[in-house]
Protein backbone atom coordinates (compact mmCIF):
# COMPACT_ATOMS: atom_id res chain seq x y z
CA UNK A 1 0.00 0.00 0.00
CA UNK A 2 1.33 3.57 -0.95
CA UNK A 3 1.61 6.40 1.79
CA UNK A 4 -0.98 8.10 0.22
CA UNK A 5 -3.49 5.09 0.23
CA UNK A 6 -1.87 4.14 4.11
CA UNK A 7 -2.93 8.14 5.07
CA UNK A 8 -6.29 8.24 3.24
CA UNK A 9 -7.24 4.58 5.28
CA UNK A 10 -6.28 6.31 8.82
CA UNK A 11 -8.30 9.33 7.91
CA UNK A 12 -11.08 7.30 6.97
CA UNK A 13 -11.24 5.45 10.02
CA UNK A 14 -11.01 8.96 11.66
CA UNK A 15 -13.62 10.57 10.03
CA UNK A 16 -16.40 8.17 11.47
CA UNK A 17 -17.54 10.32 14.35
CA UNK A 18 -18.41 7.09 16.57
CA UNK A 19 -14.94 5.88 15.95
CA UNK A 20 -12.91 9.50 16.76
CA UNK A 21 -15.31 9.42 20.13
CA UNK A 22 -13.87 5.99 21.05
CA UNK A 23 -10.40 7.27 20.12
CA UNK A 24 -10.38 9.96 22.08
CA UNK A 25 -11.82 8.48 25.27
CA UNK A 26 -8.57 6.40 25.02
CA UNK A 27 -6.24 9.16 25.07
CA UNK A 28 -7.09 8.72 28.89
CA UNK A 29 -3.82 6.17 28.51
CA UNK A 30 -6.76 3.46 30.40
CA UNK A 31 -7.66 0.39 28.97
CA UNK A 32 -11.49 0.23 28.19
CA UNK A 33 -13.31 -2.98 27.22
CA UNK A 34 -15.86 -2.53 24.09
CA UNK A 35 -19.36 -1.71 26.03
CA UNK A 36 -17.19 0.86 27.68
CA UNK A 37 -16.49 2.49 24.56
CA UNK A 38 -19.98 1.75 22.90
CA UNK A 39 -21.38 3.68 25.98
CA UNK A 40 -18.79 6.90 25.51
CA UNK A 41 -19.87 6.78 21.86
CA UNK A 42 -23.41 5.98 22.12
CA UNK A 43 -23.66 3.52 20.12
CA UNK A 44 -24.62 -0.25 20.39
CA UNK A 45 -22.45 -3.12 21.55
CA UNK A 46 -22.11 -4.59 18.23
CA UNK A 47 -21.76 -1.58 16.44
CA UNK A 48 -18.85 -0.81 18.53
CA UNK A 49 -17.37 -4.35 17.59
CA UNK A 50 -17.06 -3.72 14.31
CA UNK A 51 -15.56 -0.58 14.97
CA UNK A 52 -13.21 -1.67 16.85
CA UNK A 53 -12.14 -3.82 14.79
CA UNK A 54 -11.14 -2.23 12.47
CA UNK A 55 -8.87 0.63 14.20
CA UNK A 56 -7.49 -2.72 15.32
CA UNK A 57 -6.90 -3.98 12.11
CA UNK A 58 -5.17 -0.70 11.33
CA UNK A 59 -2.62 -0.99 14.41
CA UNK A 60 -4.36 2.09 15.91
CA UNK A 61 -5.71 -0.05 18.67
CA UNK A 62 -4.49 -3.20 20.37
CA UNK A 63 -6.95 -5.64 21.79
CA UNK A 64 -5.87 -7.86 24.96
CA UNK A 65 -8.24 -10.60 26.67
CA UNK A 66 -8.63 -11.63 30.07
CA UNK A 67 -11.12 -14.06 30.96
CA UNK A 68 -14.27 -12.97 29.05
CA UNK A 69 -13.16 -9.33 28.66
CA UNK A 70 -11.52 -7.33 25.76
CA UNK A 71 -10.45 -4.54 26.71
CA UNK A 72 -8.78 -1.76 23.77
CA UNK A 73 -6.29 0.75 24.66
CA UNK A 74 -4.03 3.08 22.03
CA UNK A 75 -1.59 1.03 20.45
CA UNK A 76 1.51 3.37 21.18
CA UNK A 77 1.88 7.14 22.31
CA UNK A 78 2.57 7.59 18.36
CA UNK A 79 -1.04 7.44 18.42
CA UNK A 80 -1.91 9.67 20.84
CA UNK A 81 0.88 12.15 19.66
CA UNK A 82 -1.31 11.85 16.03
CA UNK A 83 -4.72 12.35 17.64
CA UNK A 84 -3.67 15.20 19.44
CA UNK A 85 -1.70 16.92 16.41
CA UNK A 86 -5.06 16.58 14.55
CA UNK A 87 -6.94 18.02 17.23
CA UNK A 88 -4.66 21.06 17.31
CA UNK A 89 -5.78 21.93 14.23
CA UNK A 90 -9.69 21.77 15.24
CA UNK A 91 -11.37 25.48 16.10
CA UNK A 92 -12.19 25.22 19.88
CA UNK A 93 -15.35 25.98 21.70
CA UNK A 94 -16.11 25.74 24.88
CA UNK A 95 -19.32 25.67 24.27
CA UNK A 96 -18.09 22.10 22.78
CA UNK A 97 -16.09 20.61 25.18
CA UNK A 98 -17.53 17.34 26.40
CA UNK A 99 -19.98 17.71 29.20
CA UNK A 100 -19.41 15.64 31.53
CA UNK A 101 -15.63 16.78 31.52
CA UNK A 102 -16.64 20.89 31.92
CA UNK A 103 -13.41 23.30 31.74
CA UNK A 104 -12.01 20.64 33.65
CA UNK A 105 -10.50 19.32 30.69
CA UNK A 106 -8.84 22.94 30.25
CA UNK A 107 -7.46 22.95 33.15
CA UNK A 108 -5.96 19.78 33.74
CA UNK A 109 -5.78 16.22 31.48
CA UNK A 110 -3.82 13.59 30.27
CA UNK A 111 -2.55 13.70 26.85
CA UNK A 112 -2.40 9.54 26.76
CA UNK A 113 0.32 9.59 29.36
CA UNK A 114 1.40 12.69 30.77
CA UNK A 115 -0.01 16.13 31.37
CA UNK A 116 -2.10 18.58 29.24
CA UNK A 117 -4.00 21.36 29.51
CA UNK A 118 -3.17 25.02 31.47
CA UNK A 119 -1.67 22.57 34.32
CA UNK A 120 0.88 20.68 31.59
CA UNK A 121 1.69 24.03 29.82
CA UNK A 122 2.27 25.90 33.06
CA UNK A 123 4.50 22.72 34.12
CA UNK A 124 6.60 22.87 31.15
CA UNK A 125 7.10 26.79 30.77
CA UNK A 126 8.13 26.88 34.55
CA UNK A 127 10.39 23.80 33.81
CA UNK A 128 11.84 25.62 31.17
CA UNK A 129 11.97 28.83 32.32
CA UNK A 130 13.76 27.68 34.73
CA UNK A 131 16.02 26.31 32.59
CA UNK A 132 15.67 22.49 34.10
CA UNK A 133 14.89 21.41 31.12
CA UNK A 134 15.71 22.87 27.09
CA UNK A 135 12.37 22.31 24.34
CA UNK A 136 11.95 23.66 21.18
CA UNK A 137 10.20 22.15 18.01
CA UNK A 138 12.21 19.29 17.01
CA UNK A 139 13.07 17.88 21.03
CA UNK A 140 14.12 18.48 24.36
CA UNK A 141 16.66 17.38 26.81
CA UNK A 142 17.22 18.06 30.70
CA UNK A 143 19.84 20.38 32.06
CA UNK A 144 22.22 19.46 34.48
CA UNK A 145 20.32 21.59 36.77
CA UNK A 146 17.12 19.83 35.82
CA UNK A 147 19.03 16.49 36.62
CA UNK A 148 19.37 17.42 40.54
CA UNK A 149 15.89 18.67 40.50
CA UNK A 150 13.47 16.01 38.87
CA UNK A 151 15.86 13.47 41.52
CA UNK A 152 14.95 15.33 44.56
CA UNK A 153 11.32 15.23 42.98
CA UNK A 154 11.46 11.60 43.22
CA UNK A 155 12.14 10.83 39.38
CA UNK A 156 15.11 8.91 37.76
CA UNK A 157 15.83 10.74 35.00
CA UNK A 158 18.85 8.70 34.18
CA UNK A 159 16.71 5.23 34.23
CA UNK A 160 13.94 7.17 31.93
CA UNK A 161 16.62 7.89 29.04
CA UNK A 162 17.44 4.45 29.15
CA UNK A 163 13.91 3.19 28.14
CA UNK A 164 12.96 2.78 24.11
CA UNK A 165 10.59 5.66 23.63
CA UNK A 166 10.90 9.18 23.48
CA UNK A 167 12.82 10.64 26.38
CA UNK A 168 11.74 14.62 26.23
CA UNK A 169 9.70 16.27 23.46
CA UNK A 170 7.26 18.95 23.19
CA UNK A 171 3.67 18.51 22.70
CA UNK A 172 1.57 20.75 21.07
CA UNK A 173 -1.17 21.64 23.48
CA UNK A 174 -5.15 21.09 21.54
CA UNK A 175 -6.62 23.37 23.69
CA UNK A 176 -3.59 26.18 24.51
CA UNK A 177 -2.25 25.82 21.63
CA UNK A 178 1.59 26.31 23.50
CA UNK A 179 4.03 23.51 24.27
CA UNK A 180 3.52 20.74 27.18
CA UNK A 181 5.61 18.02 28.25
CA UNK A 182 5.61 14.43 26.90
CA UNK A 183 7.97 11.73 26.34
CA UNK A 184 9.28 9.07 28.99
CA UNK A 185 9.86 12.21 31.36
CA UNK A 186 6.44 13.80 31.09
CA UNK A 187 4.59 10.52 31.50
CA UNK A 188 6.79 10.26 34.99
CA UNK A 189 6.08 13.92 35.60
CA UNK A 190 2.25 12.80 35.85
CA UNK A 191 2.63 9.40 37.70
CA UNK A 192 4.51 11.70 40.14
CA UNK A 193 1.82 14.45 40.43
CA UNK A 194 -0.99 11.02 40.72
CA UNK A 195 1.41 9.29 43.49
CA UNK A 196 1.07 12.93 45.76
CA UNK A 197 -2.20 13.17 45.28
CA UNK A 198 -2.36 16.58 43.57
CA UNK A 199 -4.33 15.60 41.44
CA UNK A 200 -7.29 12.72 40.12
CA UNK A 201 -9.27 11.42 37.70
CA UNK A 202 -12.29 12.34 36.27
CA UNK A 203 -14.86 9.21 36.05
CA UNK A 204 -15.25 8.90 32.42
CA UNK A 205 -13.12 11.42 31.08
CA UNK A 206 -9.42 12.36 30.42
CA UNK A 207 -9.51 15.56 32.31
CA UNK A 208 -8.26 15.84 35.51
CA UNK A 209 -8.89 17.59 39.02
CA UNK A 210 -6.48 19.35 41.14
CA UNK A 211 -6.76 18.62 44.35
CA UNK A 212 -6.59 21.13 47.68
CA UNK A 213 -2.99 19.49 48.04
CA UNK A 214 -1.83 19.60 44.44
CA UNK A 215 -2.76 23.53 44.28
CA UNK A 216 -1.35 24.29 47.10
CA UNK A 217 2.01 22.19 46.08
CA UNK A 218 2.12 23.70 42.15
CA UNK A 219 2.03 27.07 43.54
CA UNK A 220 4.25 26.74 46.46
CA UNK A 221 7.10 24.19 44.37
CA UNK A 222 6.34 25.09 40.88
CA UNK A 223 5.00 28.96 41.19
CA UNK A 224 1.80 28.41 39.24
CA UNK A 225 -1.00 30.14 40.47
CA UNK A 226 -4.39 29.56 40.50
CA UNK A 227 -5.30 32.12 37.78
CA UNK A 228 -2.91 30.75 35.71
CA UNK A 229 -5.28 27.35 35.74
CA UNK A 230 -8.28 29.29 34.95
CA UNK A 231 -9.08 28.81 38.47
Amino acid sequence: MSQAASLAQVAALLGERARSEMVLALMSGRALTAKELAYLAGITPQTASEHLNKLVGAKMLTLTKQGRFHYFRLASPAVARLIESIMTVVPVARRDLPARAGESLVTARLCYDHLAGKLGVSLAAWLAGCRYILLDDEGGEVTSAGLEFFADFGIDVRGLQRKRRSFCRPCLDWTERRFHLAGALGAALAQRFFQLRWIQRVEDSRALTITKVGLAAVEGRFGIRTDQLGL
